[in-house]
């Protein structure tokens, strides 16, 4: 059994980033600049309590905080710990509340360590949990969001010390507004929205996310130096299956409305020579096809992980000649509700075709 962690030290961090960039599905930002943030943020700050779920008191009021934009614009503009602080502030500030907890919107790369920054910043503990399970490319596609529980009021700011809150008539048009905001703001900010009570929090979201990153994070690093195959070990872990091994042979990739979006071409290598993968994603993997035929969808989780040394690859990190191996596992059960499927399946994003669903 894995250790059931009572805080976050910077002793955890490596791991805990390792293992959000697996379950952010290619997306989720880049998990390197977020390790560095939340280094320095625990190493001036201490570390950062860490609260289950099962413990929020009901009146707990439970603020995420994440960072919006593309993710190929996030590698080169950097974020500061200040914009993080000023997001989560400019929310309390405008909501009236003396905030209990901080909380991941998303499992992923950079979204899985910006809220130990602000936890840090503000000497609050951060909740085990996120908002998806995964990481998701648009603001409503959150469990909570199937809940009924606003997206807004949501602050949002920039590296120069912009900032605002919106407060809009549904979670979609949240997305939207947001989103034009944040083009404006050079295709990344800071964001802190869904804020929701502790009885909430528990009734919507994905508990023992940031555990269950840790704990994928230490499998790969253990794997590696018992010089194991790392991927079957996140497999398993995950009660997932192997897609495709490959060569990146092409990536069609551009940033389109705040978004990264494109393909990627996998050549196959070992068992599947003689056949080609595509992966179709908007910052996050949607859609894998394998000699034509769809093997995966969302809402379940697609993920590209280095073939030796069991990284995860993100979508703007694919590159010409990487070695991969694509992997599946099962997201969220409500994810494959009816209400689950109209959020977040591939006919949402523009797919003609039912969720390839991964036994769990």
């Amino acid at each position: 059994m894995p250790e059931i962690k009572t805080e976050i030290t910077e002793h955890d961090l490596d791991d805990i980033a390792r293992g959000a960039a697996i379950l952010g599905t290619g997306g989720g930002g880049d998990p390197y600049i977020g390790r560095l943030l939340a280094h320095s943020a625990v190493r001036e700050h201490g570390s950062v309590p860490l609260a289950k779920m099962s413990d929020l008191d009901d009146d707990a009021v439970v603020l995420p905080v994440a960072m919006m934009g593309a993710p190929t614009v996030m590698v080169e503009k950097l974020p500061s710990a200040e914009q993080v602080g000023l997001a989560a502030r400019t929310l309390a500030t405008y909501l009236g509340k003396e905030l209990t907890h901080i909380a991941c919107a998303e499992a992923g790369g950079v979204n899985s360590l910006i809220p130990v920054v602000a936890a840090a910043q503000l000497g609050l503990p951060l909740v085990d949990a996120d908002g998806m399970g995964r990481a998701f490319p648009e603001l409503q596609m959150v469990l909570p969001t199937l809940y009924g529980i606003r997206a807004t009021p949501m602050s949002i700011a920039d590296e120069k010390g912009n900032r605002g809150v919106l407060d809009t008539v549904d979670n979609h048009w949240a997305e939207r507004l947001a989103r034009s905001a944040t083009i404006d703001m050079g295709c990344s900010a800071m964001i802190s929205n869904y804020a929701m009570s502790g009885a909430q929090a528990r009734e919507s979201m994905v508990p023992g996310t940031l555990t269950l990153c840790a704990e994928l994070g230490a499998l790969v690093r253990q794997a590696r130096e018992a010089h194991e195959n790392p991927v079957d070990r996140v497999v398993a872990r995950l009660r997932g299956r192997t897609l495709f091994s490959g060569k990146v042979v092409d990536v069609a990739r551009r940033t389109v409305t705040g978004f990264a979006r494109g393909e990627a071409r996998l050549s196959g290598m070992d068992g599947d020579t003689g056949s080609e993968m595509v992966l179709r994603f908007q910052n996050e993997h949607l859609v894998a096809e394998v000699d034509g035929e769809v093997r995966a969808s969302v809402p379940d989780l697609i993920c590209t992980l280095d073939r030796e040394s069991g990284e995860a690859v993100t979508t703007e990190g694919l590159r010409y000649g990487q070695r991969v191996t694509v992997i599946a596992a099962p997201a969220d059960p409500r994810w494959h509700s009816p209400e689950g499927i109209a959020l977040a399946g591939p006919r949402y994003f523009g797919y003609d075709l039912d969720p390839i669903g991964v036994a769990g």
